[in-house]
C-alpha cells in the first residue's frame, strides 16, 4: 500500500496540531517517548520533528510533507512547495511575531543603537540578514532557551518569538522592531509533490485542514420561524452565504439553518428570539468547506 510520510511539529505546537487533525477527521495517538505517532489512516505515516529542523528534512526528502512555521522555512532558506497557510497556534489563531527586544532600563531606542552589541536568538540567519539590511554590525549568539531572561546581563538585546507579548512584559522587556511574522504552513518536498498519488493525498489533507481552520471560529445555528416573522429573522442573520430554509410539517413554519461567526452569536441570539425565532440551537463545527 502506498503511504504518505508526513512530519508534524514536536513541542509547543504538538497538542494544537493533533487537535487540528482531529477536527479534520484524523485521530492521532502519541505515546510519551515515541517520535512515531499512530493515526487511523493506513495511507499516512507520521513522524514528529522539531519545527526548526523540519523544512530541511522535507527539502531533503526524508519525509514527503509536513507542518512547520513560515519562520523556519525562511531561516533555513528551504526550497520546498508551500501548499497553504494554517492559522493556528498554541495560544490563539494569532500569528507569531519575531521581535527585537531590549531591557526596559537600556538606552537602546532602535536597531541602529546595537552596533557592536550582542544579540541572543534562536533565529540566527534571519537576524543576521536583518542586521545587514540595516547596516548594523553586532554579535549574533545562538540561544539554547530562556532567551527572555538574558538582557541586560547576558545580552544587550534578543530576537524572540511572541504571540501575546506577555512573556516579554513579564521579563521587563520592550520591543524595538518586528523582524518576521509567521504562521504554520503545510509544505511538501518538490519531488513528492510531482507524484500523482502523493499530490492527491496532500491536496485532500489541505482541503480538510483548511476546513477545520475555517470552522474553529464559527458555529452552526438552527431555529424555527413562523412565515410572518421570516423576513425579520433573515435580516438579522450574517450568513456564510445564504441560510438554508426548509418548510416544516406544520403549515406556515420554517426551519432555518446557517453558519455564523462565534463572536457574534451572543449578540444575535437575543435579537433572533425577539424577532420571533424559537427552538434556537447552537452547535459546534468541525469543518467548513466552501
Amino acid at each position: 500500500m502506498a503511504t504518505l510520510k508526513i512530519a508534524l511539529p514536536k513541542g509547543s505546537l504538538q497538542e494544537a496540531t493533533c487537535n487540528l487533525f482531529k477536527r479534520a477527521g484524523f485521530n492521532i495517538n502519541i505515546s510519551s517517548r515515541s517520535y512515531f505517532p499512530t493515526v487511523d489512516d493506513k495511507e499516512l505515516e507520521i513522524v514528529l520533528f522539531r519545527p526548526q529542523e523540519m523544512p530541511r528534512y522535507i527539502e531533503d526528502g526524508v519525509v514527503d510533507c509536513g507542518l512547520t512555521g513560515h519562520d523556519w522555512i525562511v531561516e533555513n532558506d528551504s526550497d520546498v512547495v508551500e501548499l497553504c497557510e494554517l492559522k493556528y497556534s498554541k495560544v490563539s489563531s494569532n500569528p507569531v511575531r519575531w521581535v527585537l527586544a531590549v531591557h526596559n532600563d537600556s538606552p537602546f531606542k532602535s536597531v541602529k543603537d546595537l552596533n557592536g552589541k550582542k544579540i541572543s536568538t534562536e533565529l540566527m540567519e534571519v537576524t543576521k540578514r536583518y542586521l545587514k539590511q540595516h547596516k548594523v554590525t553586532a554579535e549574533v549568539e545562538f540561544s539554547w532557551g530562556a532567551t527572555e531572561v538574558k538582557p541586560p546581563k547576558l545580552a544587550d538585546a534578543i530576537v524572540e518569538a511572541t504571540e501575546t507579548g506577555s512573556s516579554l512584559r513579564a521579563n521587563n522587556l520592550r520591543i524595538l522592531d518586528t523582524l518576521l511574522t509567521s504562521v504554520p504552513k503545510f509544505i511538501a518536498n518538490k519531488q513528492s509533490y510531482k507524484d500523482a498519488w502523493k499530490k492527491r493525498k496532500m491536496d485532500n489533507l489541505v482541503l480538510l485542514l483548511e476546513g477545520a481552520i475555517r470552522a474553529q471560529e464559527k458555529v452552526g445555528l438552527k431555529m424555527n420561524v413562523a412565515e410572518k416573522d421570516l423576513k425579520k429573522v433573515l435580516a438579522i442573520l450574517p450568513a456564510l452565504k445564504t441560510p438554508t430554509i426548509s418548510g416544516l410539517s406544520q403549515k406556515g413554519w420554517y426551519d432555518i439553518d446557517t453558519v455564523v461567526d462565534e463572536a457574534v452569536v451572543r449578540e444575535i441570539i437575543p435579537a433572533l428570539k425577539k424577532a420571533g425565532a424559537s427552538g434556537i440551537v447552537e452547535y459546534p463545527l468541525n469543518k467548513v468547506i466552501p
